[in-house]
């Protein structure tokens, strides 16, 4: 099937976040503002998806659902083979209605008041809010910016992991918002660091499936098979599919004991009763089905990102853009232009484009804007023409 992610699909009278409520987080926001800041993509999703929800509505009745079925499983675990080689069993799967969410119970699980929590900055910023909102301690351990690409700081890292008041890393991978796609290496020499110093890892690796034409991602866990009692993964169809608004996450747990707790928890603190059937059935058809949608997302994304680049050389040339390996998310560094963090977002917002201020992802981010690209390639481009008219 030829997917048209060019043509403008009107979001209004949807209850979208990210279009009709913006004016919420951006009240200054003229008429006709262009949002490229929430992470959800502005393209139709899967044939197949849409499908299998008329389908599941025909059925008239949405009780209490779960997904304990094999046809179920067969999908989730299916995909996590066939697209990276890892071998998931069923019965370490859990469910939330989101990553987030999940990190703030895995915390509480984990981690007792005022444990350090590791995180590496400029990072997803519910990382830190989850943390301290569960009264734990954030520990930076900031990634290396050099010559426009960013890596890991792992003597730093190393220094932090032997401190025995921190018992946890959030790793990012791949990382939201700067775009790398950790290599094996690097992934090999941290989860190293971490599990002989006795942390434990939540690998947050919602965007796992996106990245771009010849870089590949590695699952955490796949690297550890003696050690993965102490990595937990969370992944989701969210990013993959744009099907954030279902709510639904796997969240990979092979420790037994832990699992364990993790339902007591969400049983007696949260009283989480299950995924909806809605999401059950549009899971299930975008494990089985979905695949060839997603490679003509990830070609027209690459496209985006070529466009994007030589845009910027053309008539942005102060601006640097970190190689986005993965997820669809620009890191763009405007500090060339000497201007404060307020006034930069500010001048964007008034220029007509919600871009997400960099300053939330830590200090680090101060200079710089976060820009979604999962968009048609027309809005992508008025987007950019604002952006330079406002910084001429």
């Amino acid at each position: 099937m030829r997917y048209d992610f060019d043509t403008v699909i009107d979001r209004n009278r949807t209850n979208s976040v990210k279009w009709e409520f913006m004016h919420l987080f951006a009240p200054d926001a003229p008429q006709g503002t262009l949002p490229l800041w929430v992470a959800d993509m502005d393209f139709p999703c899967a044939e197949p998806i849409i499908a299998a929800l008329h389908e599941r509505v025909d059925k008239k009745i949405f009780g209490y659902s779960s997904p304990e079925t094999g046809e179920y499983y067969r999908a989730v675990c299916s995909w996590y083979q066939h697209r990276f080689n890892w071998y998931v069993n069923s019965d370490d799967i859990v469910f939330s209605p989101g990553v987030v969410p999940a990190l703030g119970y895995l915390l509480e699980i984990l981690t007792e008041q005022g444990d350090g929590v590791i995180i590496q900055p400029p990072v997803y910023h519910p990382f830190s809010g989850k943390i301290t909102a569960c009264g734990r301690t954030i520990v930076n351990n900031p990634l290396l910016y050099r010559d426009g690409y960013y890596t890991m700081d792992f003597a730093d890292l190393e220094k932090k992991a032997r401190d025995p008041g921190n018992k946890v890393l959030l790793l990012c991978s791949p990382h939201n918002p700067v775009g790398r796609v950790w290599r094996r290496e690097e992934l090999q020499r941290l989860g190293r660091i971490c599990l002989d110093n006795g942390l434990y890892i939540i690998a947050d690796e919602i965007h796992y499936d996106l990245v771009r034409r010849g870089v590949a991602h590695t699952p955490l866990a796949t690297l550890f098979p003696g050690e993965k009692h102490r990595i937990i993964t969370a992944t989701a169809p969210s990013k993959t599919f744009n099907l954030a608004g279902l709510q639904l996450s796997h969240i990979i747990i092979h420790d037994k004991e832990l699992r364990s707790r993790w339902l007591c928890y969400v049983r007696d603190k949260i009283s989480y009763g299950g995924p909806n059937p809605l999401s059950l059935a549009a899971v299930q058809a975008a494990y089985m089905y979905g695949e060839d949608w997603l490679e003509a997302v990830l070609a027209y994304l690459d496209d985006n990102v070529e466009f994007l680049r030589s845009y910027l050389r053309r008539h942005l040339p102060g601006v640097i853009l970190p190689p986005p390996e993965g997820t669809y998310l620009a890191w763009l560094d405007f500090r060339a232009y000497n201007l404060p963090q307020d006034e930069l977002f500010a001048r964007m917002v008034r220029a007509g484009v919600l871009l997400e201020n960099g300053i939330k992802y830590g200090r680090e981010g101060e200079g710089f804007l976060r820009l979604n690209f999962a968009c048609p390639r027309k809005i992508l481009a008025t987007a950019l023409e604002r952006m330079a008219g406002t910084l001429a």
